[in-house]
């Protein structure tokens, strides 16, 4: 048998697959625990929208049909945001298109610049294509954009934004952005991803970049979280025609799925089940984070579903993540992004969250660290 090291190329072999994580009925069985909780990827702890769901069934019988590639999807958020459909394209989740962009405009001389420690699933798609990968550091575990702009070089083609970012949480203002915006040259392609953007579409100087309509920028937002369509793959993107004409080119023909595009379209008529999405996420994310802070741990300012937590060593970081695991409650280690001292939480509903709390202090005081520890 030919040696994988001869057919594949070595940027590609330097590459380490995704690791999902433990599943509840995984951690459960092998902790022998009556209950475990998931609160590692974002998802929403509501569920998938009702509409959705309802949309979906009603698809499942014309699974035999080929979809029709997204066209109705675009043309309803076309229509959402005031736009041709020729603006919009439809994808298998935010990363679908994010690796159709990397297809298409990075040639072999090119540079993708970024953040470090940025969006994982980035990172594969931009180093399985070899060409150079360059980061810039965080300020204060946000983007410095002032930084990204000086770091811009001839070979400069792709930049790649998330806001609100993950896994910081984090989110660059209005003002940061287009100060950004102004110093990057014309040439430059950038990917504003967006996957969070209805848990901060709220804050007074968040830039909504459908404000902008920039012609080198590229939307990316997905059905994955707020609407709870995560197992579904079904995301979306705003551009100016031509870049869409050509992503179209060589996006594959049927994707969405037909059933994913049915549940996106019942979703986007479910003004309800997304209010209830982020008022249980308001309420959410400001009892972790005081919950978290009042334990002693360092919680990162977030403006999605989530909170980072900063400890102090990756030994550390990995020995409460264990600890947590073991009392039932799955969060995400995050060395693989390049973080290796921190943890990601997802926010879940309240009996998810104050469950997660509960193991906290325990885990604390089980570890012996002094500053985490507390009384039950």
């Amino acid at each position: 048998m030919i040696s994988a090291q001869l057919l594949v190329p070595p940027h590609i072999l330097k590459l380490r697959p995704y690791e999902p994580g433990l599943s509840p009925e995984q951690v459960k069985e092998r902790y022998g625990i009556a209950r475990a909780i998931k609160l590692a990827s974002n998802e929403n702890p509501l569920g998938a929208s009702p509409l959705a769901i309802e949309n979906a069934k009603r698809a499942l019988k014309d699974m035999f049909l080929y979809p029709d590639g997204g066209l109705a999807l675009r043309r309803k958020l076309a229509e959402r945001y005031n736009l041709k459909p020729e603006n919009v394209i439809a994808g298998a989740g935010s990363e679908g298109i994010m690796a159709n962009i990397v297809r298409a405009f990075l040639g072999d001389e090119d540079e993708v610049l970024t953040t470090e420690a940025a969006f994982s699933g980035f990172q594969v798609l931009a180093r399985s294509r070899g060409v150079a990968y360059r980061t810039v550091s965080y300020l204060d575990w946000r983007y410095d954009l002032a930084k990204m702009a000086d770091a811009i070089t001839d070979r400069t083609k792709l930049i790649y934004l998330a806001n609100p970012n993950n896994p910081t949480g984090t989110f660059f203002t209005r003002q940061e952005f287009e100060e950004f915006h102004r110093r990057v040259p014309e040439r430059v392609l950038i990917i504003l991803d967006e996957a969070y953007f209805e848990f901060a579409m709220s804050e007074p100087s968040y830039p909504d970049s459908m404000q902008y309509r920039f012609d080198n920028v590229i939307t990316l937002r997905t059905f994955s979280k707020i609407y709870g369509l995560a197992g579904a793959r079904v995301g979306y993107g705003f551009a100016h025609q031509d870049l869409i004409s050509v992503l179209l080119k060589i996006k594959l023909p049927f994707e969405p799925s037909g059933i994913g595009e049915a549940a996106a379209l019942g979703a986007l008529d479910d003004r309800e089940f997304m209010e209830q999405s982020i008022a249980n996420n308001v309420r959410g994310l400001a009892f972790m984070t005081r919950a978290f802070e009042a334990l002693g741990f360092t919680v990162v300012p977030s403006a999605a579903n989530f909170i980072m937590v900063v400890l102090d060593t990756e030994e550390l970081a990995q020995q409460l993540f264990e600890t947590l695991l073991r009392r039932g409650v799955i969060v995400r280690p995050l060395k693989a992004s390049g973080l290796a001292n921190c943890l990601r939480v997802s926010i879940g509903t309240q009996d998810e969250n104050e469950m997660c709390i509960q193991a906290l202090k325990h885990a604390g005081a089980e570890l012996e660290v002094n500053r985490y520890a507390t009384t039950n």
